[in-house]
């Protein structure tokens, strides 16, 4: 059996992401995986430690450690924009 008899040709994963009902919830945890990776490299360029990030950011470490969990999507944005001012950094948000 061939792709076309399974009706596959012209459909997208982002199709079938909205099909299961869990494109919203995909496209969440990616962005946040992608800002946690993107912190860390940050960290790791300043060399700060989660100890130092967390205390620039006059938070806790386990408040950190929430930010740098990749599985965790549920961090308010004025934190991301906190932390990314830490490292010298914007944090930027596009409609497309």
């Amino acid at each position: 059996m061939n792709a076309r008899s399974k009706g596959s040709i012209g459909s997208s994963f982002e199709d079938f992401l909205a099909t299961e009902g869990i494109a919203d919830q995909t496209h969440s945890v990616a962005v946040k995986r992608v800002l946690a990776w993107q912190l860390e490299e940050a960290m790791r360029a300043e060399n700060l430690s989660k100890n130092q990030m967390a205390r620039a950011m006059q938070t806790s470490r386990s408040q950190l450690d929430r930010i740098l969990d990749p599985q965790n999507e549920r961090i308010q944005l004025d934190t991301m924009i906190k932390a990314a001012r830490v490292l010298g950094k914007q944090l930027r948000i596009d409609l497309v």
